[in-house]
């Protein structure tokens, strides 16, 4: 009775997984008989996916049955739970079912307690940008799994330089061990920049320069996320999730607030944990002027929705928000 129930957004390495899983239960030579992929946005998909769960495989190896972006972590009708409960304790051992989602299954829902009881739950979670020693530790793993030596500050420029893109890290990370293996030794920090483009210019480094009113950095980074296709809308969005975050943040210690957990509860900051870092990132903020700003990120919305043209809007709007922030 295998069952598995793989979610999370990092695709990359819950991909990998799925592959790994695939080679472990499919015999080659029978895989187009034996493997199923169903679309799971429909409770008809994941009853196909239990029908056929209950048809042995053909010929030798085990039956994989995927079915992609499953909706039963976030709802289940009466009808589909039972249907679950009936024939999830039947499936034979020949038979591996294996469920992937991009989000996180509701811990409240009658399913999601069946899967825990049944399946292998595997969480594959991007590690959140401002967890530096968590990417740093990524970088490190997957490097000595491919074998690439990186000295302490390559690891530091290698992670500052992808973020938390897992497929990313991997692919420059075999382009580094080819040049390893003729340069031999510990590749520094040189071979990083030589090698390696940066790829982490996001709208939360922008909301980063426009805090520390660096227009410059904020313009440069605007160009680099435009010349990337990323949305103008969404790039607002972003902004005025950060800006609300550090406002929150800054209000509740300025009420005098010292529990993480209390300000995380009124910020809608999911992981207390974060607190301690955006403590750090508002110790030297004006409470007044980020409340100056939201009237600038509401009239960026505005004006954007109406079609004006969007660069020369966002880049006049940077300049002044940036301005806010200068001494």
């Amino acid at each position: 009775m295998p069952v598995y129930f793989f979610w999370g957004e990092d695709d990359y390495r819950l991909n990998q997984a799925i592959t790994a899983l695939r080679k472990e239960v499919i015999d080659p030579l029978w895989g187009d008989f034996n493997e199923d992929i169903i679309s799971g946005d429909s409770e008809e998909g994941m009853r196909e996916a239990l029908y056929q769960g209950l048809t042995p495989p053909f010929g030798a190896g085990n039956r994989l049955i995927w079915v992609q972006n499953t909706t039963i972590g976030q709802r289940c009708s009466e009808g589909l739970l039972s249907e679950l409960e009936r024939t999830l304790p039947k499936l034979p051992d020949t038979s591996h079912l294996l469920l992937s989602s991009s989000k996180k299954p509701d811990g409240r829902l009658k399913s999601t307690k069946l899967l825990k009881k049944y399946a292998t739950v595997k969480e594959f979670s991007l590690i959140p940008p401002w967890q530096t020693e968590e990417l740093l530790k990524q970088v490190e793993t997957m490097a000595g799994e491919k074998g690439v030596q990186l000295t302490k500050t390559a690891v530091e420029c290698l992670a500052d330089a992808v973020g938390n893109n897992t497929r990313l890290l991997s692919q420059e990370l075999d382009k580094l061990s080819l040049y390893a293996s003729e340069e031999h030794g510990k590749l520094d920090e040189s071979a990083i920049a030589q090698l390696v483009t940066t790829n982490t210019h996001n709208s939360l480094q922008l909301a980063t320069a426009i805090r520390s009113g660096d227009t410059n950095q904020a313009l440069s980074l605007l160009t680099d996320l435009l010349n990337r296709n990323e949305p103008p809308l969404k790039i607002v969005a972003v902004l005025v999730g950060q800006f609300r975050t550090w406002l929150w943040v800054k209000l509740m210690i300025e009420k005098g607030e010292r529990d993480n957990s209390a300000i995380a509860k009124s910020a809608e900051i999911n992981n207390p944990k974060r607190v301690y870092f955006l403590r750090k990132e508002v110790q030297n903020l004006s409470l007044q002027k980020l409340l100056t700003l939201f009237p600038l990120l509401l009239n960026l919305e505005a004006t954007l929705k109406r079609g004006e043209d969007s660069t020369i809007t966002l880049q006049t709007y940077l300049i002044q928000m940036s301005q806010v922030f200068q001494p």
